[in-house]
C-alpha cells in the first residue's frame, strides 16, 4: 500500500487551492462533520469551525522532512560527523590530566 500523501510534492498556493476544492467537493460530509461535532462538544459551530479547519490544513499539508539521523546510512553518518570534526580549529590547547582526572570533577565535594 502507497502511504505518501497526494499533497507532499505541492506547494502551498496549490495547497490551500486543494483545500478549497476538496472542502467544495464535500461540502455536505463537512457540514454533517461540523453538525456532529457541534452535538457532542456542546459548542457552537462558530467555536468548532476554526479547529475543523485547522485539522483539515495539517490533514493536507505535506509531512515533514525527517531528520537527517533518521534516514541516513552509517556512511553517511560517518561521513558527516568527519566533516563536523574536521570543521573544528586544530590548534585548541589540550586539557591537563588534572583538568579530565576525577579528582578535578568531584573537588566541591570535599568541602
Amino acid at each position: 500500500m502507497n502511504t505518501t500523501p497526494f499533497f507532499q510534492d505541492k506547494n502551498p498556493g496549490q495547497i490551500t487551492q486543494l483545500l478549497h476544492n476538496f472542502e467544495s467537493a464535500h461540502k455536505e460530509d463537512l457540514e454533517a462533520i461540523l453538525q456532529v461535532l457541534v452535538k457532542i462538544t456542546c459548542r457552537t459551530p462558530e467555536q468548532i469551525k476554526p479547529y475543523l479547519d485547522a485539522m483539515l490544513e495539517h490533514l493536507v499539508e505535506p509531512p515533514k522532512k525527517r531528520p537527517f539521523y533518521e534516514t541516513a546510512t552509517p556512511e553517511e553518518r560517518a561521513r558527516a560527523f568527519r566533516e563536523w570534526a574536521d570543521s573544528h580549529e586544530r590548534n585548541t590547547p589540550l586539557l591537563s590530566d588534572y583538568a579530565v582526572s576525577r579528582e578535578s570533577m568531584y573537588d566541591d565535594e570535599r568541602l
